[in-house]
């Protein structure tokens, strides 16, 4: 290696405080070292005032949200929220939470009935449990689940559980984020906002008729014209030959 090559090299390991001559594999090991170790200090030296520059926000935890934690899904808010919900979700006690398997066989005069008029069909609750079945293979059952609420929802007296319930049944059935949301016009939208601000036990009665006309003038009718109804009064024929 030529003298004046050696000497600046020799200056250059002077420099970075390497005494003598170092082989080459050695040189770049070292030199690497020296470089990570500059790095760490830099880093070190960024974040430092970084964090400073963070007063009052405290430790939030593991579960903070890497844009607003008062927006987290994680957050404690939205945590108690849930568990509000979870406290206040009230069962009605209806058919609505009633297994079909539970539900009474229908007679062979129920069954008639039905096919008389939707108002005898929904007075029977065999009746009403065998169009909600059918409602579910329209995708539409949600439409008898409301209407089971609010038959409920108007028997209550006690003004706390008014408000509450109303706000679930809202929750539930109006609002359009639910996944059970009714098909309701603008009118009784409108009307339905407007009551809840006081909600009593007729807030939802426009909202429960429209339902009800709904079912009345478009489920119905195919409900008598399916399958399903049809094999059940064809069962109930036989049994009568047979007897």
């Amino acid at each position: 290696m030529p003298t004046d090559v050696i000497k600046a090299k020799n200056s250059y390991l002077l420099s970075l405080g390497i005494h003598g001559e170092i082989p080459m594999g050695s040189e770049r090991m070292e030199m690497r070292k020296r470089q990570m170790s500059v790095q760490q200090e830099s880093v070190a030296g960024t974040t430092a005032p970084a964090q400073s520059e963070l007063p009052g926000q405290g430790n939030r935890g593991s579960n903070a949200c890497c844009f607003c934690w008062c927006c987290c899904c994680s957050c404690s808010w939205n945590e108690d929220r849930e568990e509000r919900n979870r406290r206040a979700s009230y069962d009605f006690k209806t058919e609505e939470n009633t297994d079909f398997e539970e539900s009474p066989k229908p007679t062979a005069e129920e069954i008639h009935l039905w096919g008389q008029s939707f108002d005898k069909l929904m007075q029977c609750p065999t009746g009403r449990s065998a169009f909600r079945q059918f409602l579910r293979t329209e995708f539409s059952e949600e439409n008898m689940l409301f209407w089971l609420a609010c038959e409920e929802f108007t028997k209550e007296t006690n003004k706390s559980s008014i408000e509450e319930k109303a706000r679930i049944i809202y929750e539930d059935y109006i609002s359009i984020l639910s996944p059970k949301e009714v098909s309701l016009d603008s009118r009784v939208r409108e009307v339905i906002n407007r009551n809840m601000l006081e909600p009593t036990s007729h807030t939802f009665d426009d909202a429960q008729l429209q339902i009800y006309t709904l079912m009345q003038r478009d489920s119905y009718p195919r409900f008598m014209n399916s399958p399903a109804y049809k094999n059940m009064l064809k069962t109930v024929s036989e049994l009568s030959v047979e007897s």
